[in-house]
């Protein structure tokens, strides 16, 4: 099941009518809403309750349906990025060496699972599988910018040059 925002809302009246346009667009389009979900995504950066609720509305598609398929495809998400968006491998090479306790250093000191984003909007975070770094192991994001041999101990300090 996808992660609910801890975020409020912030969506803009920009971003409503260019979603009202591509439902339009779309709706009598056999299979619409995949596409008007993805579009959504694209507009908003993420596809909260709120997002949901207008393609509900204006595709005359039960509101339960549409979480569902939210939940069930991964390429959804529910929280939006944040300002900077934190991502550990647990790959195998990285678990191995201690990314799993890395990855709960993180959840410990920003306060938030995976997948979602602090209250602030500042970090969000994310596990991802191999990005091909084994030697390096363990690796951490935060968004360009590459963390290796990092362990636990380490989490704050990396987080606090982002503050």
């Amino acid at each position: 099941m996808a992660n609910k925002s801890t975020v409020p809302f912030q969506g803009t009246k920009e971003q409503e009518t260019v979603l009202r346009e591509v439902i339009e667009k779309r709706k009598s389009e056999q299979g619409a809403l995949m596409a008007v979900l993805q579009q959504a995504q694209e507009i908003y950066g993420y596809v909260p309750t709120e997002v949901q609720t207008i393609i509900s509305d204006e595709m005359d598609i039960p509101l339960h349906k549409i979480e569902e398929v939210v939940d069930f495809y991964p390429q959804f998400t529910l929280s939006p990025k944040g300002k900077y968006q934190v991502s550990i491998c647990l790959g195998t090479a990285c678990f191995v060496k201690g990314a799993g306790d890395v990855y709960n250093k993180l959840t410990e000191v920003l306060g938030i699972g995976g997948g979602e984003c602090t209250a602030d909007g500042k970090f969000s975070l994310d596990a991802s599988r191999c990005i091909g770094a084994c030697g390096m192991a363990p690796i951490l994001m935060v968004n360009d910018d590459v963390y290796n041999h990092v362990k636990a101990e380490d989490v704050e300090e990396i987080l606090a040059k982002y503050e």
